[in-house]
């Protein structure tokens, strides 16, 4: 059965004959109209990842993967990633997961599964598996798209959009796109321009650009030389051409034909796209090119980020644009209740029960529950899964060996911490890293410390008058 309508299907026999009569290789031509006149929700296919372990945001990642951490309240990073894609016309959308999954398969499933009109627009999830023919799991990005090409395959496609689904950005993937197919590229990588670099330490490599945006070479640490380069200025290179050092994104618009050829063919051991199949597509002779990104851009790569990103999200507008909205799961939540609240600068989550407290320049996520005299300041609380109410601590409180329920108790105070999902705050606790400590682990007491910000473990327990 054909992919394309009926008026696609005739404008394409029209040229085929009329380039048959003019001699011309019609399959080229075919080709050509297929890549150039389809829209992008039948001709193009992201792969999502949803990443993987990462020690630098540890202890958000105890328990979930990067993609599904939670951000501003009511969403996980991966939404960002989900949404741009949505916002694109780009419908044919396959989530790999890997790393701590269940938390991340469940809400993409949740999340996206009213999303698909029909068998041609979907949000998959694709879990790692193991077969008769590969024994092992997902050995890393270039792995699981060469074990799960069988399935990309379902859909002629003419390209594969690859991104990693921990970033926060709004990006129109169709200009990376229809620049990609205008320079007629085997790959296309997005970089990052230099009014967003700000020391940017790119786990995904770093690319040499010449003056017309050609990658001539990728790595994954760039030499000392280059590291004072990057997207700053240019460096002229002994041909007498101008060239700089940029960092990737981790985003890649890869030709159909010429992945099959890179990851089957070619490159048949590589494990990793940024470190083996880049450097290898460039050394095979390939186009690879590079289109500049130059709008808000944060990776996660580290506690301090995700703190900064949660912060910076109080007082931007980025995610109450209209004409590209985020996207998440559809929850049955009442309206936050707040008694004699005083709430400034700040976002507050669905379903939240908040008495008389104080709340500054912080996110509240869903379901926090805030009693009475508590200070919250410059803090993210990312929420609970449930409510929790007095008689069903009673009723359980010695089975949970607790009487403390899920929330933040009386006369509590709590300054620039991150307090995970579920976590038990006692009364008159005090969060406020009275030490000044820049690095610490106290996981047995159910918090660490990262670059000076404390963090309460999910599901941790705070005990009455403790002082952190």
């Amino acid at each position: 059965m054909s992919f394309l309508t009926e008026d696609e299907e005739t404008m394409i026999e029209e040229h085929f004959n009329k380039d048959r009569d003019d001699g011309v290789d019609a399959t080229i031509v075919d080709c050509e109209l297929h890549r150039w006149e389809l829209p992008l929700n039948k001709s193009v296919a992201a792969i999502v990842f949803g990443g993987g372990s990462d020690s630098e945001l540890y202890p958000l990642t105890k328990t979930r993967s990067k993609g599904a951490i939670p951000i501003a309240a009511n969403y996980r990073l991966i939404d960002a990633v989900i949404s741009n894609c949505i916002n694109s016309d780009i419908t044919k959308i396959y989530a790999i997961t890997q790393f701590n999954s269940t938390s991340l398969n469940s809400h993409l499933s949740r999340a996206y599964s009213g999303f698909g009109l029909g068998k041609d627009k979907f949000v998959e999830v694709i879990a790692a598996y193991q077969s008769l023919e590969d024994q092992g799991w997902f050995q890393g990005t270039a792995d699981a798209i060469r074990r799960c090409l069988w399935l990309f395959e379902e859909f002629p496609v003419t390209e594969f959009l690859v991104l990693p689904g921990h970033h926060l950005y709004k990006m129109n993937y169709k200009m990376i796109i229809e620049g990609h197919r205008r320079s007629k590229a085997d790959i296309t990588i997005v970089g990052l321009s230099s009014s967003v670099t700000n020391n940017h330490d790119s786990g995904f490599g770093f690319m040499e650009v010449d003056s017309t945006n050609l990658v001539t070479k990728f790595t994954i640490k760039p030499e000392k030389v280059q590291q004072d380069l990057i997207s700053v200025e240019s460096k002229t290179r002994s041909d007498g051409t101008s060239s700089c050092c940029v960092p990737s994104t981790g985003i890649y618009v890869i030709g159909r034909e010429q992945m099959v050829k890179l990851l089957r063919e070619r490159l048949v051991n590589a494990k990793d796209m940024a470190s083996e199949i880049i450097p290898g597509a460039i050394s095979e002779g390939m186009k690879v090119k590079a289109h500049m990104f130059d709008g808000y851009w944060e990776d996660m790569k580290s506690i301090g980020a995700y703190y900064r990103a949660n912060m910076e999200s109080i007082k931007s507008c980025r995610f109450y644009d209209r004409q590209c909205p985020l996207y998440t799961m559809p929850r049955c939540l009442p309206p936050s209740s707040m008694s004699e609240a005083v709430i400034t600068d700040s976002i507050i989550g669905d379903g939240c029960i908040l008495d008389r407290c104080v709340i500054r320049g912080s996110v509240i996520g869903m379901r926090t529950r805030i009693a009475d005299e508590v200070i919250v300041e410059d803090s993210i609380i990312v929420g609970s899964d449930i409510y929790e109410m007095e008689e069903d601590v009673r009723r359980t409180g010695k089975e949970k060996k607790t009487d403390i329920r899920i929330g933040i108790g009386e006369k509590s105070r709590i300054k620039r911490a991150i307090v995970d999902k579920n976590a038990r705050i006692g009364k008159n606790v005090m969060i406020i890293n009275r030490d000044n400590v820049e690095e610490g682990n106290r996981e047995a007491d159910g918090y660490v410390i990262r670059e000076g910000i404390i963090v309460i473990l999910r599901n941790a327990v705070i005990p009455n008058d403790s002082i952190l």
